[in-house]
């Protein structure tokens, strides 16, 4: 015989987990979902050893140390920049870019997402990009940047440090320097090591070539082969991919050189019998702490400098050439010039 069970209606919500068992409270209410961190990082790519790679560090090592969940996108074409950010402008509260290239796609998505805080990395917003006629005013709400905090660093101090070493390290009166493109951060630092070397040989030749693309490995070392046939003996990388093009150049012929960025004694092992120092922006030190703000809720809009005398730029350790460079007198001579930059900035030529 069968049998037909009739199940109340309210034991199949209570078993759907919508109402509460007999005796017990209502399910606790889900908590919000934590606050997240977007990157967007630049053509180079996530592992450019270089200034995305230690963006992306930084950032991803502040998130998780916060409880902020954290995403990134990595950007193939300069064609997809502004297409990127404003996608994570949509679903991120705190969104960071990195570099120069993204001026203008990070002002107009800061306009478009009030209520989404932007963090640029090397961008001040100066007139002429994105803002109106006054450095004031793109932190005003008439200039539609008040959720906006730009990251600048002091490239022409460390580039002043490396010309120094440079041009006291060199035998033969020729150093030079393999450049990406040719925008302010990076002119900043090739002026900054042309001062540096002129400070220690008045007579030195510093040749220098600016490369339109960050991530033009072959092209930077052909440059990088140039100035070795033209005497160079120390080779500075200063533009990503491009500039490790330079370094390679300088390793294959067993001449020095220096890095740029992060210490790539680490990042580019490959290269590092030959790699005297690396001017450095410790980007990821200043991404962490901004992250770290906006987490504790005391992240402002603004210019962060990162100098010399505030422990933002500088230069990594020797390593192996350690005692060479003491030897030489040349680490007395960087110690020398950092003295002169915080006693007075200007003597790298850039105001």
């Amino acid at each position: 015989m069968n049998r037909h069970f009739v199940i109340p209606l309210a034991l199949l919500l209570m078993v759907w987990g919508l109402l509460p068992a007999c005796g017990g409270s209502a399910p606790a209410v889900a908590p919000k979902s934590a606050l997240q961190v977007g990157v967007v990082l630049g053509v180079g790519g996530e592992n450019d050893k270089s200034f995305n790679e230690y963006t992306l560090k930084g950032a991803r090592q502040a998130a998780e140390q916060a409880g902020l969940a954290f995403e990134y996108v990595v950007t193939d074409s300069i064609d997809d920049y502004e297409r990127n950010v404003m996608n994570m402008a949509g679903k991120a509260d705190l969104v960071i870019t990195p570099g120069y290239l993204f001026t203008e796609v990070t002002a107009k998505a800061a306009r478009d997402h009030p209520h989404v805080h932007f963090v640029i990395v090397d961008v001040p917003y100066f007139p002429g990009q994105g803002c109106p006629e006054t450095v004031e005013d793109c932190y005003s709400a008439e200039g539609g940047l008040t959720n906006v905090t730009s990251l600048v660093f002091a490239e022409d101090q460390m580039g002043y440090l490396a010309g120094v070493l440079a041009a006291c390290m060199s035998q033969t009166g020729v150093i030079a320097s393999v450049s990406g493109m040719e925008i302010p951060p990076v002119a900043r630092l090739v002026t900054g090591y042309r001062q540096g070397a002129k400070s220690v040989n008045r007579e030195i030749v510093v040749l220098n070539q600016y490369v339109p693309n960050f991530d033009d490995l072959p092209t930077g070392k052909l440059v990088g082969q140039d100035f070795i046939n033209q005497g160079a003996d120390v080779i500075a990388g200063f533009g990503g991919n491009t500039g490790n093009g330079g370094l390679l150049a300088a390793y294959e012929a067993g001449i020095m050189a220096i890095g740029v960025d992060v210490d790539q004694y680490f990042t580019y092992p490959e290269v590092r019998s030959v790699l005297l120092t690396s001017t450095a922006k410790f980007v990821d030190v200043a991404v962490a702490d901004v992250v770290i703000q906006f987490a504790k809720g005391e992240l402002a809009a603004g210019i962060q400098s990162k100098t010399l005398a505030t422990g933002g730029v500088g230069l990594t350790p020797y390593h192996a050439w350690q005692e060479k460079i003491i030897a030489a007198g040349c680490a007395e001579k960087v110690e020398a010039a950092m003295t002169a930059i915080r006693a007075d900035p200007t003597v790298t030529g850039v105001k």
